[in-house]
């Protein structure tokens, strides 16, 4: 793939702050803030979201940010580890030698593969692979125990991943799991900041943006795929999260 295809699905930006323009409000932000040789704190913007006013200051550091292609392309237990890392806390700070020295070393890897003239969509895809899954276990390492709001959280996200085209109504997922709609919007609310039908909505809100670009099937062909009752439904349903119609969406 040519750096033409693949501009619009990673950035890089080392002079960032509150006005930097990110490729899309649907895209996933990693801001690595270098406080000293000895602290890095990195800030999560989920999708459809911002990053927390914190991240922004004189501190140096480099903003990796990504489109969810980027992990989707993947498979589905990745994916689902990439949306827990974003989602679980806001930042997270790396003090140990080891921790510093890798994360700095994927940084390095990665700025030299993005700069260079015949960069490769694989290479940059699998360095910031590498990237992610080392904060993954990073964060992973922080907690001594995984507690069961915390496994519901994870069983959740895995049904709505496989299931959210057929399945939008979170009484399903609740029964699923085995608790009350009130009791899963409670833990998903204190663990990831929104409510079952939130995060399915998100979900649906990616994968329209994602078949609108490929144009592989029809507009009413995608809103009863996504669930929807009819194209007016749907385009209603877009307009209002992202702004456009599916027309104005898919048009150059």
């Amino acid at each position: 793939m040519n750096k033409e295809s693949w501009k619009n699905k990673i950035q890089i930006v080392t002079a960032f702050n509150s006005k930097t323009t990110m490729l899309s409000r649907n895209s996933m932000g990693i801001y690595f803030e270098f406080h000293s040789l000895n602290k890095i704190i990195v800030h999560f913007k989920p999708l459809n979201e911002v990053f927390r006013s914190n991240a922004f200051n004189d501190n140096d550091g480099i903003l990796i940010n990504f489109e969810r292609d980027l992990i989707d392309e993947d498979d589905i237990e990745y994916a689902l580890d990439v949306m827990s890392l974003f989602n679980s806390q806001p930042q997270l700070t790396l003090t140990t030698p080891t921790q510093l020295k890798q994360v700095q070393q994927g940084i390095t890897i990665l700025k030299e593969e993005f700069y260079n003239e015949e960069a490769s969509y694989i290479m940059l895809k699998t360095i910031l692979k590498l990237l992610l899954l080392l904060l993954i276990r990073f964060k992973n390492e922080g907690f001594l125990k995984q507690d069961l709001n915390q496994k519901r959280v994870f069983r959740f996200l895995e049904l709505m991943e496989t299931n959210f085209l057929k399945e939008t109504h979170s009484e399903y997922y609740a029964t699923e799991i085995g608790i009350s709609v009130k009791r899963l919007n409670q833990i998903l609310k204190a663990k990831l900041g929104l409510t079952a039908k939130q995060i399915i909505q998100q979900r649906q809100i990616t994968e329209a943006k994602r078949q609108l670009v490929r144009a592989e099937i029809t507009t009413k062909e995608l809103a009863f795929q996504l669930g929807f009752d009819s194209i007016s439904s749907f385009s209603r349903f877009l307009k209002k999260n992202v702004g456009v119609s599916p027309s104005q969406f898919k048009a150059p």
